[in-house]
């Protein structure tokens, strides 16, 4: 990594082969503080997607949501994320990856103050939202950063470490969700899991300045004000009738958004195939290489089993088990020791072994998930935190072995002057996903528990749930056959 400017002046996206990163154990202080806010920010949007889960039912009694309340609750941060990313993305190749991720963080510290301060669903769930504007701006530009910035054996390491973080932030949302919530500190119940995000970013932001390398496209065009409108607009139509439509018993105007949203999705493609030549929102090209395409959709398939599993997955612990939020948190700890075991052996690896390192650790979690659904099957409302160990332990560890190889083989080709659309569409594929994946909460777990806290129906519900996990983590690896078999050269 280059030592980091210290300036505002933009540099360009395709450094100099001499100004790539020697080594990682070469990188000087200040390059390692760049890359270590670069992860922390990441961290902070992975946390804020899951802290919310072990905490969700003191959050119902305090604010007496509903059902639909609960759903949003996830729904609302995860929904402006899907819309914004490309947006985001391309406005960081536009005007400074650096200046949009600041941007970025600013809007997520103050919206994070805002969910700690709100008295009922109704805020809580708006400045979920605005926290989620603020993560649409930001994240895009931390992954088109670290490619622009690394190459060869050094971006696979640094896309381990990604892998790590990715994992760490998934189970360490929830744990801390659950820890914090327990400890009631000063009284405050479930705030302090979004108070606590007010210092981690103000951090960011410091640091950030001082030490991430600006970046940019030389010669950049005027945004796509059109295609960002209905980019947005079609993901909208498309995510709230699924979100919605169980709890009004799928009315017509269901179906009507649906197809109005499908038919905006086809004037969005329609009007970017008449920009390319001219800063499209999102480069058609991209979608050329069957490496970029199949990671997308194997990292969309990702996101609904995330969205799907996650929710549900603390719902059955602490409804259908009887478990506190502590407890509920242990056996995200024990999903977290798998996860990071798995993302280490990845970061270890340099990349040697392409798409049969993801490809083996989603088998691994389909035969997790299925050994899982089984053991509640036999142990019913009986079953103890120690007995469901080893299928927790592998289910983390295979998730683990996906997500740093799948975003380094999905953008390795990536040309570096569509380094943060390409990186907003591939963040918008997971957290789309995630929000889909929770809609789909409302057929699968829902529709069979009515938001009761009845125990039997809640680990019925969980057991559908599981098997529906187990056919996306098959989809997910057959995408993953379109990612290359041994590692290939760099974008330049």
């Amino acid at each position: 990594m280059p030592s980091p400017a210290l300036d505002d002046e933009p540099q360009q996206t395709t450094p100099h082969p001499d100004h790539l990163t020697p080594g990682l154990s070469k990188m000087g202080l200040a390059a390692w503080i760049a890359l270590l806010v670069l992860l922390g920010a990441e961290l902070m949007d992975l946390m804020d997607q899951s802290v919310v889960l072990t905490a969700l039912p003191a959050i119902q009694e305090s604010t007496g949501a509903g059902p639909a309340a609960v759903q949003w609750l996830t729904t609302g941060y995860s929904l402006p994320i899907a819309v914004g990313l490309i947006t985001g993305g391309r406005l960081g190749d536009l005007f400074g990856r650096r200046r949009i991720l600041l941007v970025g963080a600013a809007v997520f510290t103050t919206a994070s103050l805002l969910c700690g301060l709100a008295a009922g669903p109704g805020v809580l769930i708006g400045a979920r939202a605005l926290q989620g504007v603020g993560v649409a701006v930001m994240i895009p530009q931390i992954l088109a950063t670290l490619h622009v910035t690394f190459d060869g054996q050094n971006r696979s390491k640094v896309f381990g470490l990604y892998g790590v973080i990715m994992s760490l932030g998934n189970v360490l949302g929830p744990v801390m969700g659950g820890l914090l919530t327990e400890a009631d500190l000063l009284g405050l119940s479930w705030r302090p899991i979004f108070l606590v995000n007010v210092p981690v970013g103000l951090a960011v932001l410091l640091l950030g300045r001082r030490f991430i390398r600006e970046s940019t496209v030389p010669k950049a065009a005027r945004p796509d004000l059109t295609g960002m409108l209905l980019s947005a607009l079609a993901i909208v139509l498309i995510v709230f009738p699924l979100s919605e439509g169980h709890l009004h018993h799928w009315p017509l105007w269901c179906f009507a958004l649906l197809a109005a949203g499908l038919l905006t999705l086809g004037a969005f493609l329609r009007h970017q195939r008449r920009k390319q030549d001219n800063a499209p929102l999102v480069p058609l090209s991209l979608f050329r290489d069957r490496q970029f395409s199949g990671g997308t959709a194997a990292q969309l398939a990702h996101g609904l089993l995330c969205g799907l599993f996650f929710m549900t997955w603390t719902l059955y612990l602490q409804r259908g088990l009887g478990m506190s939020p502590f407890h509920a948190a242990l056996a995200f700890v024990l999903l977290s020791v798998g996860e990071l075991a798995g993302a280490t052996i990845t970061t270890k690896s340099g990349g040697r072994f392409a798409r049969r390192l993801p490809q083996t650790g989603a088998l691994i979690t389909l035969a997790a998930m299925v050994a899982y659904a089984f053991r509640i099957d036999a142990g019913q409302g009986g079953l103890t935190l120690p007995a469901m160990t080893a299928p927790v332990v592998l289910i983390g560890f295979g998730l683990g072995m996906v997500s740093g190889p799948l975003a380094d083989l999905s953008l390795a080709r990536v040309p570096h002057g569509n380094a943060g659309a390409a990186s907003g569409l591939f963040n918008t594929a997971i957290h789309l996903g995630i929000a889909l994946g929770t809609a789909l909460t409302a057929l699968v777990f829902f529709a069979t528990t009515g938001g009761s806290p009845d125990a039997g129906l809640n680990r019925d519900a969980f057991v559908t749930v599981l098997w529906w996990v187990s056919g996306l983590l098959a989809l997910m690896w057959a995408l993953m056959f379109f990612l290359p078999k041994h590692t290939e050269n760099r974008a330049g």
